[in-house]
């Protein structure tokens, strides 16, 4: 027998309506994210080719990345706000209206500079989706079955890395780096059109005041340390304009200012980031956890296609083909590891996750050099994937699910920041590495090295990720486990009907 409930909108609806109102609301926003991490992804392989066609180097072709990571953690912050004013259809609009713009602009970019601009406007629609899918979770699934349903979102998450590259690889053998856009462009439409008819509004908004004095200093703090972070990398070369230290002291101060504004803020439910989210044990640990290892990854994942490109001498298709299994495989362990987390806890899951993860780094740092052969690289790729499969699953649910349910756009905007951060932070310092390999292996053109000292760049890179994971074992042990409380078992959707409260 089904019951009545109110909505957010202040309808009856009865429960069996509701649970398929909010299993369609996760269909399409999981639909969505995939769109935009598919963006992100292709973009990866095809940075060589762009930098040859645009006649950049790596460290002018990382803006491409820092840029978008740049734009993502200065919009992020405001995202906690946003989701407490607009509710889940008209968030979604936003979104994927500024995505396609984004695509549209880079898609007709002849340089460079233009292609920046379109990569910005990408990132600001990208920016809201992560934490509007993430809090739509949090609200209307059941705690006991989170892991579950955080698995099928690791299969989103982990087919679009493995699907982009290969995409990408593909495309580009026929067409010019621009072809990528043009392919995703429509894509991002159809999304959009189906969003507008179909995504059903399922969270409850209350009128939160916009601190304007928040989003300048969140801006300033988060792009001056993002801007210094990537500077690190054209010093290396000495390209720089302003040295490096200058905007990342900067922005630590400007980012302390901030912190405490939004303490004092807090006390009247008014910040634009509520940090009340670090009073978990488990979320401080996590967040912190995966800002480690999202610092490694995304710094490894800039360098791989360097290496295979001017070391291992493959084209696109094949860097593409080589990061697929691994990436594939990290999806269709998604609803296992969830199913596991549910019935053991993050702990027995993200230890030897993390270990895995240092072990392929350990291997890409010691193993890998000119003349290696490129299945080193896949099984180092597909080991890293393994043990991240282990980790982000685990730690998103154990992370959000400390919160009280009124934190949960904050602590889904604090996740997003703090991993957009740490990924910049992470392109920054492997891609200064990488230079810095180049440059005393005796490199005088960083746009076309030669196969030694690629190598020799990659080294250095890969051996600093190494150092980096041993960082990410240590914080693993720092997680416990949540207490749920007994819930009848069955399908999430009927126990979430109620929105999850």
């Amino acid at each position: 027998m089904s019951l009545n409930t109110t909505t957010p909108t202040g309808s009856m609806m009865t429960e069996d309506a509701i649970a398929r109102r909010n299993r369609t609301a996760l269909i399409l926003l999981l639909a969505a994210v995939f769109v935009v991490f598919l963006n992100e992804t292709m973009m990866t392989v095809a940075l060589p080719k762009i930098q040859e066609a645009l006649r950049i180097d790596a460290t002018q072709g990382q803006w491409l990345t820092t840029a978008f990571a740049l734009t993502m953690a200065v919009v992020i912050p405001t995202t906690g706000w946003l989701l407490q004013r607009l509710n889940t259809r008209p968030v979604f609009i936003v979104a994927m209206v500024t995505f396609s713009v984004g695509t549209l602009i880079a898609a007709l970019s002849p340089i460079f500079e233009m292609l920046i601009v379109g990569r910005v406007v990408q990132a600001v629609g990208t920016a809201i989706m992560m934490p509007l899918m993430m809090t739509t979770v949090m609200t209307i699934v059941p705690p006991q079955n989170r892991g579950r349903i955080m698995g099928r979102i690791s299969i989103v998450m982990s087919v679009a890395p493995a699907v982009g590259p290969t995409v990408s690889g593909a495309l580009l053998q026929f067409l010019p780096w621009q072809g990528l856009f043009w392919v995703m462009l429509p894509i991002a439409l159809v999304m959009l059109a189906i969003g507008i008819r179909y995504v059903p509004d399922v969270t409850e908004t209350r009128a939160a005041p916009l601190d304007v004095a928040s989003v300048i200093l969140s801006a300033i703090a988060f792009s001056a340390l993002v801007y210094g972070l990537s500077s690190i990398g054209s010093s290396a070369l000495g390209e720089v304009p302003v040295a490096p230290w200058i905007p990342i002291v900067i922005g630590l101060v400007v980012l302390g200012l901030f912190i405490w504004r939004q303490i004092r803020l807090q006390r009247t439910d008014s910040a634009l980031l509520d940090l009340r989210t670090f009073q978990s044990r488990n979320f401080a640990f996590s967040v912190t956890l995966l800002a480690v290892a999202m610092l490694a990854l995304f710094g490894v994942v800039i360098v791989i296609p360097q290496f295979a490109r001017y070391t291992l001498g493959l084209d696109v298709l094949w860097v593409g083909a080589i990061l697929l299994p691994g990436s594939l495989l990290m999806g269709l362990l998604g609803p296992v590891i969830g199913r596991l987390y549910d019935k053991h806890g993050p702990r027995p899951l993200i230890v030897p996750g993390a270990v895995g993860v240092s072990a392929a780094l350990w291997i890409l740092a010691l193993f890998l050099g000119d003349g290696s052969s490129w299945l080193v690289l896949l099984g180092a790729h597909v080991l890293l994937s393994l043990g991240l499969a282990f980790m982000f699953t685990p730690l998103f649910s154990v992370s959000l699910g400390s919160l009280e349910p009124k934190l949960y756009s904050y602590g889904s905007a604090t996740i997003a920041t703090l991993q957009q951060v740490a990924g910049a932070a992470g392109i920054a310092l492997f891609v200064a590495l990488y230079a810095t390999g180049l440059a005393d292996a005796g490199n005088i053109d960083p746009e076309q090295p030669l196969a030694a000292e690629a190598a020799a760049g990659a080294h250095l890179a890969f051996l600093a990720g190494g150092v980096i994971s041993l960082a990410v074992i240590v914080l693993t042990f720092f997680i416990r486990r949540l207490e749920t409380p007994a819930m009848p078992e069955g399908e999430w959707g009927d126990a979430a009907a109620t929105g999850g409260h």
